[in-house]
C-alpha cells in the first residue's frame, strides 16, 4: 500500500497493485484497474516514485528481472 493525499487533506491508502495509469492534467488523476479515479495531491513523479518503491520492497520488481533474464538467456 502506498499513502496519497486526497484533495481535502486527508491521507488515503492505496493498493499500488491495482494502479493503471497516472496522469497529471494540471491536479494528478489516479486511473486503477477497476475503472475508478482519484484525484491526489501528489504530483505524478511522486506517486510513480512510491509505487516503483513499494513494487521494490515486496520483490515484484525483483521477480520481474529475473523472469526477463531467464527469458533472455533462452
Amino acid at each position: 500500500m502506498i499513502s496519497v493525499t486526497r484533495l481535502n487533506g486527508s491521507p488515503m491508502w492505496l493498493n499500488a497493485l491495482l494502479v493503471e495509469m497516472v496522469e497529471e492534467s494540471p491536479d494528478t488523476y489516479i486511473t486503477l484497474v477497476t475503472g475508478k479515479r482519484l484525484i491526489v495531491l501528489e504530483k505524478a513523479d511522486e506517486v510513480i516514485a512510491k509505487i516503483r518503491d513499494y513494487n521494490k520492497e515486496i520483490g515484484a520488481y525483483s521477480a520481474t528481472i529475473k523472469v526477463q533474464t531467464l527469458e533472455e538467456l533462452s
